[in-house]
C-alpha cells in the first residue's frame, strides 16, 4: 500500500530521504519524455555542460557516487 505524505511530514523527512523522494518523482515524469520539451536555454546549459565534462572528465562527481553518498547517510 502507499503512503501518501503531506508536506508538512515531507519536512519531516531527512534530507537523503526527500532526496529520494524527488528523485522518484522525476523518474516517473521522465517515463512521459514525450510530453518535455527543452527550451533553447535548456539545451544551450546542457550542451556547456557536456562540454564541459569533455574537458575535464576527472573533475566532479559521478550520478553513482552522490546516490552511493546519500544511501548510506540515512
Amino acid at each position: 500500500m502507499e503512503q501518501c505524505l503531506t508536506p508538512s511530514e515531507m519536512k519531516k523527512l531527512s534530507v537523503a530521504e526527500r532526496i529520494l523522494m524527488v528523485e522518484e518523482l522525476w523518474d516517473s515524469i521522465a517515463a512521459e519524455q514525450e510530453s518535455l520539451q527543452l527550451t533553447e536555454a535548456q539545451k544551450t546549459e546542457l550542451d556547456r555542460r557536456l562540454n564541459s565534462r569533455e574537458a575535464s572528465p576527472d573533475e566532479g562527481k559521478s550520478w553513482e557516487e552522490i546516490k552511493r553518498r546519500l544511501e548510506t547517510s540515512k
